[in-house]
């Protein structure tokens, strides 16, 4: 029987932790099977497990907060700040998109630090670098002290929105990995929110007073991950590449539902991890650069889908949402703020639905539902600013209509590429090269955001804000096109069989039936073992 690296009989019938279930053996969900040993099914210990997991996603997802309340707060800081520093409108686009490229570095050197000096304490570096930053920007005299304070604060947030969901994923059961792996972009979603609403309530004091809260602020988030080092532990598959054993096995007894399980689940990991103890960094990016058949299609599939994510236009939506509303006809302050409120509300709302779903309907199905979605929704919102500029509907409907689409937008990004955009990228690579390949693909989501981020208002100014949605919209529907082509599902499944869908090239329905008829077949022998031993 195979096993994934995660420890997970790569069959249906288990309950994700490595272990199936023999429900009438000695009373239902008693006993489960390892290979070919039977071991005792310890609910109390399998309830704790899950628990120690999920708050250690929840911990290890802080750095996302940071992230989100950075897009969501600069949203309404630019209005105060371009009067108080009297920016010019290209200054503007740097300063709101400089943080996504500078991000890359930080997405970049991730990968090795976190190969370096583990998951965990990468995590805490990129709480330092980001407070640091904050600071610096909340206290910042001129635009060329804010933009350092902006660059630092990119790097901090480019070493978090990389190293979370590999941590995650590495730690986390496959029969719920989805779901853990999608706490970043709740946290992200979060932190937007909490942006759109500290403008809203700081908008009121003075212009040189109100957008320096809104930034420090943002410290606050980075102080609990202090807290949150002394909880979590380092990733066991970190620690066995480093040769620490031990410590591995002491992490697996604690997100292990039974104890009979660590060696089993340690052996198979020490077996994946094979190929990487002693790996040099430069044979790892050699491969990158001339990959296998198999690795190349990784890599499509995880630097297309972030890519895909971002060009969209989704940073555009949320950055630049009061100029989208104003274009739209609402000119007062404190309404364009409160309307970025529901924008924020509503993203935060629908990837709880996601989390929900992931791991049940499967990666796949959200993604053509979030992609045709927002296809529809930019759509829409082109057409809506089209007539009213040109004067074909009431304002009033316009307006609404414009609002609708925004959230729509975000709505059905929350529910599918947002966050199954990192559940993706964490799963999809081997464990030798899953950190620094999903820094690549980071890059290409960073690169990507400050792309959209920096130019959005000069292409308006070209095109129009309508024309520019237009654009959006067309990119969406190639997304999902994208999605058709390269993307397999991987709800349910081992890595191992994971890795299987990819070397298999783009014949994802055949082999999935044949995945299906080996589970078909183990669940089978479930049945006919304990008919067996009912018998005897």
């Amino acid at each position: 029987m195979a096993y994934g690296v995660d420890g997970a009989t790569g069959n249906g019938a288990g309950n994700g932790n490595g272990i199936s279930r023999l429900p009438g053996l000695g009373g239902k969900g008693k006993y489960g099977r390892i290979g070919d040993e039977l071991v005792e099914h310890n609910p109390e210990r399998g309830s704790q497990s899950r628990r120690y997991v999920f708050a250690c996603a929840i911990f290890a997802s802080l750095n996302s907060v940071l992230l989100g309340y950075d897009v969501g707060v600069m949203s309404g800081c630019i209005l105060f700040i371009q009067k108080d520093l009297h920016i010019t409108e290209v200054q503007q686009e740097i300063l709101v998109g400089c943080l996504s490229i500078i991000s890359l570095i930080g997405s970049l050197a991730a990968g090795r630090t976190s190969d370096a000096i583990g998951r965990k304490w990468t995590i805490g570096l990129a709480a330092i670098i980001f407070q640091i930053g904050a600071a610096v920007m909340a206290f910042a005299p001129s635009f060329r002290v804010l933009i350092i304070g902006r660059l630092l604060a990119g790097v901090g947030i480019g070493f978090g929105v990389m190293i979370a969901p590999v941590y995650i994923a590495e730690i986390s059961p496959t029969v719920s990995r989805g779901s853990f792996t999608s706490f970043p972009e709740i946290f992200i979603n979060l932190g937007i929110l909490l942006g759109y609403i500290s403008n809203y309530a700081f908008s009121d004091l003075s212009e040189h007073i109100n957008w320096r809260i809104m930034l420090g602020i943002g410290i606050l988030p980075s102080v609990f991950i202090g807290f949150a080092l002394l909880v979590i532990p380092e990733s066991p598959r970190w620690l066995v590449l480093q040769n620490r054993v031990d410590e591995a096995r002491s992490v697996l007894m604690k997100i292990t539902e039974n104890k009979e399980q660590v060696e089993k689940r340690l052996a198979e990991i020490e077996e994946a991890a094979g190929g990487a103890k002693g790996t040099k960094e430069k044979a790892v990016w050699m491969e990158f650069l001339s990959p296998s058949p198999a690795l190349g299609r990784m890599l499509i599939t995880g630097i297309g889908i972030q890519c895909f994510q971002q060009i969209t236009g989704i940073d555009a939506t949320v950055y630049y949402s009061p100029t989208i509303f104003r274009d739209a006809g609402i000119k007062s302050d404190n309404k364009l703020l409160a309307a970025t409120v529901a924008v924020g509300f509503t993203k935060t709302v629908f990837i709880l639905v996601a989390i929900m779903l992931i791991d049940r309907v499967g990666r796949k199905p959200l993604l053509y539902v979030s992609t045709v979605g927002m296809t529809v929704c930019l759509f829409t919102l082109a057409l809506a600013l089209t007539l009213l500029g040109h004067g074909l509907v009431s304002l009033k409907a316009g307006l609404l209509v414009a609002i609708l689409s925004v959230c729509g937008n975000v709505a059905f990004f929350s529910v599918g590429i947002g966050p199954v955009c990192w559940v993706l990228s964490s799963e999809i690579y081997p464990l030798r090269l899953r950190a620094q390949a999903a820094a690549l693909g980071s890059v290409g989501n960073r690169v990507s955001s400050g792309m959209i981020a920096m130019s959005f208002l000069s292409l308006c100014r070209i095109l129009s804000v309508a024309g520019a949605f237009f654009i959006f919209s067309a990119i969406s529907a190639v997304s999902v096109i994208f999605v058709y082509v390269y993307v397999p599902e991987t709800k349910g499944k081992s890595l191992e069989q994971i890795e299987m869908l990819f070397q298999s090239g783009r014949e994802w329905q055949r082999v999935e039936v044949e995945l299906g008829d080996v589970e078909h077949l183990v669940q089978k022998e479930h049945i006919d073992q304990r008919h067996s031993i009912t018998v005897s």
